[in-house]
């Protein structure tokens, strides 16, 4: 049964510019058809054109004060925020983000119901919609074009300034990537989409032992849980996956070894504030590390983070920045001197069109259903706050969000 309220695609606002959306022109047409009252506000950024929608018979509007949902991708700039109204975008505040402390406040004090896709999760806590695929491949990419960049062994066009993924694919067959070593870390969404990518450009996965202990005349990557790149500080075994994630100050890095076997390190993993680094700053000044480009996909940002040389996100148009460890703060990139980080914060607006279908086939099969549900546990979940007041699930936020006069 369709949904009755009226559902808007907003434009996205943020800067830097996004060109994703949540829904392609044909999804809202088939959604339409259903018999949803879905309508698109007019942009001129968008990877899908107005006339695209269009074409398909989608309304195109400008004013939406009169729309009851409202569906972005990237936080809406306060001043945008209608009151009373249900939002659904990726806010960043869940891990107490200082620069989105503001927006929280806004959409509390606004009476807004908030819904971050970050949290949209399963009664597993299994996400049910997210772009990470898109960003670990991405990710990747960027990670062999900064490498290409900084020895000039290869060149690789930027994703962005392709049709899509077959096309990059159909480039991959034609690069000779020289015999590099790759760590990736994560087993995720995201790790899983950078893996796909090295996958396609011919690189050799191995496991982790063979990548610490044997030379290869071949461009090789291993993927590590976190079974390879912690341990527990009082000693004891390895127990599971799970005990980490439970109690993540219980542990400190076990990364050393990749530290000196790896060319790039690129970083898919969910890092809890509270886990341990991979490494130091001080690590970084070592003879031992050899890492020399860091594709920082999860991109929290230092000190707070699990890679203490993401000083900044960097962005689509400026992707890479050099890290000097001596100096411990930003330089020019491709130096010997400096470590080359990728930590461009949005990273699957290079690869717009792929990554908005996929987005909307799981926002369409996961989310849609649910709005018509006043009770849905998923909704309820994802709820950052309603009717004045923080959600019944993210009850740790009252002092982010505590206004002092």
């Amino acid at each position: 049964m369709a949904l009755s309220k009226k559902i808007v695609l907003i434009r996205e606002e943020k800067t830097p510019s996004d060109s994703r959306v949540v829904l392609t022109p044909n999804q809202c047409k088939e959604l339409i058809d259903k018999g949803y009252n879905i309508s698109v506000q007019k942009s001129n950024i968008r990877a899908y054109k107005d006339e695209e929608y269009q074409a398909l018979g989608v309304p195109l509007i400008e004013e939406i004060q009169d729309q009851d949902i409202f569906i972005g991708v990237k936080e809406v700039p306060i001043d945008n925020l209608i009151p009373e109204k249900m939002y659904f975008f990726f806010s960043h505040t869940i891990k107490e983000q200082v620069y989105n402390r503001q927006l929280l406040q806004a959409t509390i004090k606004r009476n807004i119901q908030l819904i971050d896709y970050e949290v949209i999760t399963n009664t597993k806590g299994q996400r049910l919609i997210a772009f990470g695929k898109f960003a670990g491949m991405v990710g990747a990419h960027n990670g062999l074009w900064t490498y290409g960049k900084r020895t000039g062994i290869f060149e690789l066009p930027r994703m962005h300034q392709t049709k899509d993924y077959e096309t990059v694919k159909e480039i991959y067959k034609s690069v000779d990537i020289p015999n590099i070593k790759i760590t990736l870390t994560g087993t995720g969404r995201v790790a899983n989409g950078a893996a796909l990518v090295l996958n396609d450009m011919g690189i050799l996965k191995v496991n982790a032992l063979d990548f610490i202990t044997k030379t290869f005349n071949t461009p090789v990557y291993t993927q590590l849980n976190s079974f390879y790149y912690v341990e527990r500080k009082d000693g004891q075994v390895f127990d599971s996956a799970m005990d980490f994630y439970t109690n993540p100050k219980e542990y400190k890095s076990e990364f050393q070894h990749f530290v000196k076997n790896s060319d790039i390190f690129i970083n898919g993993i969910y890092w809890d504030n509270d886990a341990p680094p991979f490494f130091t700053k001080e690590d970084m000044k070592s003879s031992d590390f050899k890492i020399k480009v860091i594709a920082d996909v999860t991109c929290d940002i230092a000190p707070v983070s699990s890679i203490p040389s993401t000083l900044k996100a960097s962005t689509i148009l400026d992707p890479v920045f050099g890290y000097n460890p001596n100096s411990e703060k930003e330089d020019q990139p491709y130096q010997d001197n400096v470590v080359d980080m990728m930590t461009v914060d949005n990273l699957p607006n290079e690869l717009p069109r792929d990554a908005s279908e996929a987005f909307g086939d799981m926002f369409i099969e996961h989310v849609l259903p649910q709005l018509g549900n006043e009770s849905s546990d998923i909704i309820e979940r994802a709820t950052l706050c309603k009717n004045g007041e923080l959600g019944k699930h993210f009850q740790y936020l009252k002092d982010y969000v505590t206004i002092i006069d």
